[in-house]
């Protein structure tokens, strides 16, 4: 048997996986859990051989969860299951140790046939994100242009970024500059709707 973890936020979606990859002879669900501080946990307690999670979940999202657990239990097949299909989440789960990345459209079939194939060592990924992750190149941003950029969507003034991140406001508008021009758009609104529209914050 296949034991699997399932970390899903919405409770409805989360049953409903778990109803359907329960009816796969060889898969058992040995946990449930709906936000991401209870993931690693729940996987210390229950020794899954997949973990399925969601990047968008309430306390600590599953990119996070996913490096925490490939530390801890590092046998542990981590398989990252959104609505989000942003290539530069399928670039941050890749580095956060994933070896699965599937669409929640995609069929239940698809979902049980893939976790077979990563515990027989395969990487599984959606196929039309890859092309767009390729496509799109790496995140040109750093980490400091990101946090300027995610703290910029909320529509904080200069002052508010800058006191959030304990630096100067110079600093700030350094870092958004350089940003907007990076991303060929007009404003710092456009910039950080964009690098989140791509999964590059």
């Amino acid at each position: 048997m296949i034991r699997v973890l399932l970390a899903e936020d919405q409770a409805m979606v989360r049953g409903a996986v778990a109803a359907l990859l329960r009816l796969e002879g060889d898969i058992e669900i040995v946990a449930e859990v709906g936000s991401g501080h209870e993931v690693l946990p729940a996987a210390l307690n229950t020794q899954p051989d997949v973990a399925l999670l969601d990047i968008e979940m309430p306390d600590g999202d599953g990119l996070n969860a996913a490096q925490a657990l490939h530390k801890r239990l590092p046998a542990c097949r981590i398989m990252i299951l959104t609505t989000f299909g942003r290539s530069g989440y399928l670039r941050q789960a890749m580095e956060s140790s994933a070896v699965g990345f599937l669409l929640k459209d995609a069929p239940a079939t698809e979902l049980a046939t893939a976790i077979r194939r990563v515990m027989a060592g395969e990487r599984v990924v959606d196929p039309d994100l890859a092309l767009t992750a390729l496509s799109e190149g790496d995140n040109p941003l750093t980490p400091r242009e990101r946090d300027v950029l995610k703290a910029s969507l909320d529509g904080a003034s200069i002052a508010e970024i800058a006191a959030q991140l304990v630096v100067s406001e110079g600093t700030v508008r350094n870092h958004l500059s350089t940003a907007i021009q990076k991303l060929g758009v007009h404003n710092r609104i456009e910039a950080a709707r964009l690098a989140e529209a791509k999964g590059w914050l």
